[in-house]
């Protein structure tokens, strides 16, 4: 039997099998492609992702095949800031860098942990008891794990066999993308991109590297299956109806469809089995939201399944994943829709759109933008208390090292000015990090092994009141802190 078994291979299984074998989680992937997926169909990282790159040590890899664009976090629905928007980020950028090299990134990292992968494999049906979860194949095998987490996108199969409500809206919108070669001079190019534009802002083509060209443009109509790639002739076809050419193009490297559809799972967890990445929410691309959004829920999920697993998870923390999720995803809805209505080429749409212009010149209204859109503004509910409370906190450097670089094995953090704080009876899920007075704003810290602070404070007796909220009871023979695994080093 194994711990968990994750159906779909996508970054955001992926991420979460990196998650669960930083704490010796037994993990199987399940992908139904026998090969990976190529086609394009996100095209960067956002702040707060590329935060959680950073915590796990994985940021090099990522960097080396992207491209760091400054600012650009601060675009809503292509809106360009009359001003430079800055982010409480030591990343305040995006990484451009296409869907199926974070794929294939994530997906090594994961096999480095000892995850297992069967690609190929395609999930049929589940059964699930006080005990687990029994997971039918395609083949006619069968498979037994303690846990599922279904990580097979929009049409999720798991999320229809568990009956969880999806409301929302039917896509009314189609896009059709596409990485090609063409055969007109980039200048034309660009002069005929740039002109399109200014009515149909949904249209886009530009120089994507290595001589190719990423293309962009309204479908004529909605596509009831859009899994199937559009034909290289409709691509065209829809080139032309909006630039009135098709620019040569020719060869290409994918070609795929995305819509306008937006959609909720009503509840993230039934029984022993989870919901995460586009499973629990689908919505357009607007912003570039979804493969964040689902690496953020795995993020979450991770350490959380783990400890219960591990048998030190409090009652209610596997609960918390859909609490502190949920709402996550319906304000990307809300953003995600608005985006939409405000590319439209209409007039009220388009009156909006330049008011919202003028308003993004005020001081802060950019900024709360960008936040929204990246995640760097999640701050979870945990209740009144201090300012930052709740929130992710930002990489620092301390004495001891980047605060990024502690936690890259998946413990909690105590990060302690005090020195007379005790971690006895947690050391085993928590780092206690013994700092020099002034090196942070507060006495002491604590952190959850997703980097966000759950107290604030200096005495030791609220410290012990706090930690079972979250790391549960105190092991009465903690084993002593782990030495450092390779892993703190990738």
């Amino acid at each position: 039997m194994f711990d968990v078994i994750i159906s779909g291979g996508g970054p955001t299984g992926m991420m979460l099998a990196s998650e669960l074998r930083l704490h010796n989680v037994d993990v199987l992937v399940v992908e139904k492609d026998a090969e990976p997926n190529l086609a394009v169909r996100s095209l960067g990282l956002h702040p707060r992702s590329i935060e959680i790159m950073d915590q796990r040590g994985l940021l090099e890899r990522f960097l080396e095949q992207g491209k760091q664009y400054p600012g650009g976090a601060g675009r809503f629905a292509g809106i360009e800031p009359p001003r430079p928007t800055t982010l409480d980020s030591a990343h305040d950028y995006i990484l451009g860098i296409p869907q199926p090299v974070t794929d294939r990134l994530l997906a090594e990292r994961a096999v480095e942990l000892g995850a297992q992968i069967r690609r190929g494999t395609e999930v049929t049906g589940i059964e699930q008891d006080e005990h687990g979860v029994s997971v039918h194949l395609a083949d006619g095998g069968l498979l037994r794990s303690r846990w599922l987490v279904a990580c097979d996108g929009g049409r999720s199969l798991v999320r229809r066999l568990l009956k969880i409500g999806f409301p929302g809206e039917a896509a009314k919108t189609e896009w059709l993308l596409g990485e090609v070669e063409v055969t007109t001079p980039a200048e034309e190019l660009a002069s005929v991109a740039a002109e399109v534009r200014k009515i149909h802002k949904g249209f886009g083509i530009g120089p994507a590297g290595n001589g190719l060209f990423r293309a962009v443009v309204p479908a004529a109509t909605v596509t009831e299956d859009r899994t199937v790639p559009p034909a290289l002739e409709e691509f065209k076809t829809q080139l032309r109806a909006y630039a009135g050419t098709d620019f040569g193009v020719h060869s290409p490297r994918s070609l795929t469809r995305f819509s306008d559809a937006t959609r909720l799972a009503e509840r993230y967890r039934v029984g022993r089995v989870f919901l995460a990445g586009d499973a629990a929410h689908v919505h357009p691309p607007l912003g570039g939201q979804g493969l964040n959004l689902g690496i953020q829920d795995a993020f979450n999920l991770g350490w959380k399944l783990a400890a219960a697993i591990k048998g030190w998870a409090p009652k209610e923390l596997l609960d918390s994943y859909c609490t502190e999720r949920h709402p996550v995803a319906e304000g990307v809805l809300a953003l995600t829709r608005a985006q939409s209505e405000l590319i439209s080429p209409e007039p009220g749409p388009q009156a909006v759109r330049r008011l919202l212009t003028e308003l993004m010149d005020v001081d802060g209204v950019s900024r709360f933008l960008a936040e929204k859109i990246t995640g760097i503004g999640i701050r979870y509910d945990f209740g009144e208390g201090p300012e930052l409370l709740g929130l992710r906190l930002r990489d620092i450097p301390l004495s001891q090292g980047r605060l990024y670089e502690l936690g890259r094995d998946g413990h909690g953090l105590l990060l302690d000015t005090t020195g007379e704080l005790s971690l006895s009876g947690w050391t085993d899920r928590i780092h206690h990090v013994q700092l020099a007075g002034g090196e942070l704003s507060a006495p002491a810290i604590l952190l959850r092994p997703d980097g966000h602070v759950v107290w604030i404070g200096g005495d030791q007796q609220d410290l012990v009141h706090h930690l079972p909220r979250w790391f549960g009871a105190a092991s009465s023979a903690a084993p002593a802190r782990p030495e450092a695994k390779d892993q703190r080093h990738h």
